[in-house]
């Protein structure tokens, strides 16, 4: 269930009612009071304002409920959310004050044609002269946002702003959200180079599949900057991070279990590629049709990929055939797929990681009298998978050493970081994924990702803190 703040401006006749049936009337409805503001006092009627937390399906009845108390003027009704969105959540700020005509012909005319000349003759002053060595393009056609499908590069850009401010907050890094109005293939990698010299990396999201995948190798084939689809790699990285400290509580280790995969779209193929590299010899990817099997022929490329892996099953089977006796089930799919018998048929100390949105596919009701250890990608429920703990500290250390890309030596590292900062202590089944909050998680997979980066020779520059 999704929730929602709202805040109701009232006129209160007190001759006729108090505040207390007001309350009361607001809590039969459905909603809780969480804040009150009194805008204009007074001993016959005053006016206020009552910010109020209730789930999305009971906010028209809190509504409906004072617009039909008697004694009640309903004066506004305004969205927390909403609010917050008002002219939009980023804007741009000058690093230096410009004061007087020394400070304009320094940072414009006449005097900025010196610094254009000297990256002219040396284009990778560039790094140290312009905002490119911290800057981020965050970048989306709009045909796969969240879980609202194909709504347009217009309707995506609140989602590109609120990752650039995460980016900003949590890293430091400066992020621009660029929405495409087009949904050609090679428009959009001609035109993500065509912008690309002012920036320092490519964050692509919410592209949809299977374009996603040729869009992000073309371009990380064509440019010197790291390119990283977050909605693949960034969900793959923390679920890897979450699964090592899943098999520390349940006492496996990654090269013994068997792990079940649903959906195999931009996530899931990605997911299924650092389970490979991570060491699991049992992999069952699943997708509507049933399991993708070793040797057999498919019309997407990707699943032809995983049917070559030697580490894929050669059995065939629905996903509630094949997730018996399975030691993992990692879901990046739809809700309500599965009940609380299917999970009960996998191996003893099982782990499910539920990632649907809103619904997981199978509910923490159902799974957890079965399973040992149980993940979502909610923040209503312990263990929330979540990429924001991966891409701000990933692109912080790639910018900071200049990587030419972002491989998998550098995904593992990063999972590895995050999967640290839980420590030994606190482990346990309802602790196996650090808060996006915790300070630790940016710092250390900065630095795992600058590590990996230096020994693989992807690395152009070697931070201070490495010398």
């Amino acid at each position: 269930m999704s929730y929602n703040s709202i805040i109701v401006r009232l006129e209160i006749n007190h001759v006729l009612l108090n505040f207390g049936d007001v309350a009361a009337a607001i809590s039969r409805a459905g909603g809780d009071i969480t804040s009150i503001d009194v805008i204009r006092p007074g001993q016959q009627a005053s006016v206020r304002d009552i910010t109020v937390h209730v789930a999305d399906s009971a906010e028209q009845q809190v509504v409906e409920t004072l617009k039909n108390l008697e004694g009640i003027q309903l004066i506004n009704v305004s969205d927390r959310t909403f609010l917050a969105h008002l002219g939009g959540k980023i804007s741009v700020q000058p690093s230096m004050p410009i004061k007087n005509r020394d400070d304009l012909s320094r940072v414009y005319t006449p005097g900025v044609a010196r610094v254009c000349m000297a990256i002219h003759e040396n284009p990778q002053k560039a790094y140290s002269l312009t905002i490119k060595r911290n800057t981020v393009a965050v970048v989306t056609d709009g045909t796969a946002v969240l879980g609202l499908g194909d709504i347009g590069p217009h309707a995506a850009s609140p989602v590109m702003e609120g990752k650039a401010m995460l980016f900003k907050q949590l890293a430091g890094v400066d992020a621009f959200p660029i929405c495409l109005d087009t949904k050609d293939t090679e428009e959009l990698i001609r035109t993500i180079k065509a912008i690309s010299p002012i920036f320092g990396g490519i964050n692509l999201e919410d592209i949809s599949a299977p374009r996603c995948f040729e869009i992000e190798t073309r371009l990380a084939q064509e440019l010197d900057i790291p390119v990283f689809h977050d909605d693949q790699h960034g969900t793959a990285i923390v679920v890897i991070a979450g699964l090592l400290n899943a098999l520390k509580v349940v006492g496996k280790r990654m090269e013994q279990i068997r792990v079940v995969v649903n959906g195999i779209g931009a996530a899931g193929v990605s997911i299924c590629k650092m389970l490979l590299a991570a060491g699991v010899q049992r992999l069952v990817p699943v997708d509507r049709d049933g399991a993708i099997v070793k040797g057999q022929a498919y019309s997407n490329t990707m699943w032809n990929w995983l049917a070559e892996q030697a580490q894929v099953e050669g059995r065939a089977g629905t996903l509630k055939e094949v997730i018996a006796g399975a030691d993992v089930f990692i879901g990046v799919s739809r809700g309500g797929l599965l009940q609380g018998e299917d999970v009960a048929a996998m191996a003893p100390n099982s782990i499910v990681f539920a990632m649907a949105n809103p619904e997981p596919e199978i509910s923490p009701e159902q799974a957890l009298p079965h399973v040992r250890v149980y993940a979502t990608g909610r923040s209503d429920y312990p263990n929330q998978i979540n990429n924001v703990l991966v891409f701000p500290g990933l692109f912080r250390g790639a910018l900071d050493c200049r990587a030419r890309l972002i491989h998998e030596p550098m995904k593992l590292a990063a999972a590895r970081a995050i999967a640290a900062v839980v420590s030994e202590r606190e482990l346990n089944e309802q602790y196996i994924i650090p808060s996006i909050f915790n300070e630790q998680v940016v710092a250390k997979v900065r630095f795992a990702v600058i590590e990996a980066a230096i020994l693989t020779g992807t690395a152009r520059r070697i931070p201070p803190d490495f010398r």
